[in-house]
């Protein structure tokens, strides 16, 4: 029998050909669709999806405080003092106790209306299963009606100790402890960063007002700068999303020191709702949650609050005659500067969208907006100073608007008069397909000789910038759409931009930034994220922006070259090659780069490492932008300082 023959290649297609994975082995078999990745990502989701059903005992009312401890071992250890989780034998699964069940099964747990919670935070219910099916070891601790319960697993969830009594609970505690060792076989790297689990450790304990969560890496020898002598970082805000406001508008200048805050409570569900306006020109600081979950692709609760923030904003103008009975102010002019935290909690949560982080439920968008009409014009009634502030910002915001359509028409007419309307420095690829097109933002007209030389002018597109764009941090729009390099790249991506911005219209799926390995390198990169972030987000969000990774170093291996990326990449090529005697030598740059050089390290799709750049979580990378682009001096050294090691997990 042939090839073509075989079972195998037959295109037959009955019972035998159906697999059927028997409990965590689904999740092993495919862990990228539980966790989205097996990258640093998907690493970090284990510690979320257990520190999760922490929190969703602290909504309910039954956990005041958290523990997270990364051992010198490299697992993760996540204590709570909830009510820990039921040990008695379950109903549906004979021999098994309910935490062996919550363990081992799928959608297992207190989150699909058995009353164990009125709101819960996880998505899908299937995490600490799916954590137990991607580590090589977890053991799980109980305390609860006075006894403490133990129980350990091994080899992706495997039962190795049932649960078993060992004593009393100390002092009558009660809560559950998790420990795991992530499985080295499944992931890219088992080592946990710091610096992004605290991220979202401190986003939840400002979500969840009054609750404790404390971390320790005892990885470390020296302490972490923001750790107690004992070794602890804690986060605790009785202020709730009050505080959240002022931590993001902390690297802002705040149009007025009050924060305002409301929130309506109902049977099914809730809102609170925490605002304030910087100086700034941004009208994107709003981020919403929706049971603790960021919801970045906005949903039900935001249209609520944009619709009522707009019309209540006009209402008050026109009542105190700040504005004129033929004004309106636009959503854009009430939101310049604001930041604001929209976080509501729902027993049904329904998300959209293919990354599921846009909600629903059309009632929320009822309570919100009635909410915010209602309160919002309570508490601009009783701020009369900060209410005339934001009105009069709103109505600069609107001339510069004017101005800044103006600028629009420009730029239109231009592209109308120019025909195909490209940039003339532009030098543009063959193919048609946005898919497979990309476009290289080049730093400098020499490096973007190279670079014409170096592409594949089918699918490759050279845009060199010359020297550094606006930073569009601290500037109106009107002003930032009269930058040459800036006008460049909006009619070289085709999209518009800010809220005409529209990601079906763009050119290439690929944006990549090719700048030297350098400190102006670094700067330039920095600008240009800033301005994709700001004025065409969904170019981020929906992961077209990448960073080339130009060699800063290279040297001699017998008769080849290596190139290598950086200091870390060097350091590890020495110890890797103890006697290597060779010179590096270090590039200059791009311009200076052979152009057959440029090719093989950093432009041929073979060779090439790309760096794509992701936004997470929205609000804390509000924060990054405002913190790297702004006026204060000393916060943004204390970033650089504090994330400089880090580097590899480039995430905003």
């Amino acid at each position: 029998m042939s090839d073509a023959e075989s079972p195998e290649n037959s295109g037959s297609y009955s019972a035998e050909n159906i697999t059927v994975l028997e409990g965590l082995e689904a999740v092993r078999k495919r862990p990228g669709m539980y966790i989205g990745s097996t990258g640093p990502q998907g690493l970090h989701h284990l510690v979320y999806e257990v520190v999760d059903n922490s929190v969703d005992e602290a909504m309910a009312g039954h956990c005041s405080a958290i523990e997270v401890i990364i051992h010198s071992d490299g697992s993760a250890e996540v204590r709570d003092d909830g009510r820990g989780i039921p040990t008695g034998e379950h109903p549906q699964y004979e021999g098994m106790s309910a935490a062996e069940v919550v363990m081992t099964v799928l959608h297992a747990g207190g989150k699909f209306g058995g009353g164990g919670y009125k709101v819960s935070g996880g998505l899908h219910g299937v995490g600490i299963s799916v954590v137990n099916a991607l580590s090589e070891k977890v053991e799980v601790e109980i305390d609860r009606e006075g006894s403490r319960h133990f129980m350990d697993f091994k080899d992706g969830g495997n039962v190795s100790t049932k649960l078993e009594v060992r004593g009393d609970a100390p002092d009558g505690r009660t809560g559950t402890t998790v420990r795991f060792w992530p499985d080295g076989t499944i992931f890219e790297e088992t080592d946990f960063r710091a610096q992004t689990l605290l991220d979202r450790f401190q986003m939840m304990a400002f979500l969840n007002r009054g609750l404790k969560i404390r971390f320790r890496d005892d990885r470390r020898e020296d302490p972490h700068e923001d750790a107690n002598e004992d070794g602890w970082i804690e986060f605790h805000y009785e202020g709730g999303i009050i505080d959240f406001v002022r931590h993001v508008n902390q690297s802002k200048e705040a149009l007025f020191a009050k924060v305002g805050y409301y929130e309506v409570i109902e049977e099914e569900q809730e809102v609170e709702i925490a605002f304030q306006w910087n100086t700034g020109f941004n009208s994107d600081g709003l981020h919403s949650f929706a049971n603790g979950i960021t919801t970045g692709g906005g949903g039900m609760h935001e249209t609520g609050f944009r619709t009522a923030l707009t019309r209540t904003l006009n209402a008050y103008g026109h009542a105190k005659n700040f504005l004129k009975d033929s004004e309106s102010l636009t959503g854009d002019d009430a939101r310049e500067g604001l930041t604001a935290i929209i976080s509501v909690r729902l027993q049904d949560p329904q998300f959209e969208g293919q990354t599921k982080d846009k909600l629903g439920n059309v009632s929320v968008r009822s309570m919100v907006e009635k909410a915010t009409n209602e309160k919002l014009a309570e508490w601009l009634e009783e701020n009369p100073a900060e209410g005339k502030a934001i009105i009069n910002k709103a109505i600069a915001a609107q001339r510069a608007r004017e101005a800044a359509r103006a600028a629009r028409d420009t730029i239109r007419n231009k592209t109308a008069l120019d025909g195909a309307g490209m940039p003339e420095k532009l030098k543009d690829c063959s193919s048609k397909d946005p898919r497979e097109r990309e476009l290289f933002i080049v730093e400098g007209d020499s490096a973007g000789g190279s670079a014409i030389q170096a592409r594949d002018p089918k699918t490759m597109a050279i845009l060199p910038i010359r020297g550094k764009i606006l930073n569009v941090e601290r500037a109106r729009l009107d002003k930032m759409l009269k930058n040459n390099e800036v006008q460049t790249l909006i009619q070289a991506i085709g999209a518009g931009i800010g809220d005409e911005f529209d990601i079906n219209e763009i050119r290439y799926h690929k944006i990549i930034l090719l700048a030297d390995a350098d400190v102006d390198g670094s700067h330039i990169r920095t600008l240009l994220l800033t301005f994709f972030f700001r004025q065409m987000r969904e170019l981020v969000e929906n992961q077209h922006v990448y960073i080339a990774q130009p060699p800063l170093y290279s040297t001699t291996v017998g008769k080849s070259k290596k190139y290598l990326k950086d200091d870390r990449e060097k350091d590890d090529f020495l110890e890797q090659h103890p006697n290597h005697k060779k010179d590096f030598q270090r590039l200059k740059g791009l311009g200076e780069m052979q152009w057959q050089e440029l090719a093989e390290t950093t432009m041929n799709p073979g060779d090439r490492t790309l760096l794509q750049v992701s936004v997470e979580q929205a609000a804390i990378a509000d924060e990054v932008f405002s913190t790297l682009m702004g006026e204060d001096v000393a916060r943004r050294k204390h970033f650089i300082q504090t994330n400089a090691k880090d580097v590899r997990f480039l995430d905003i």
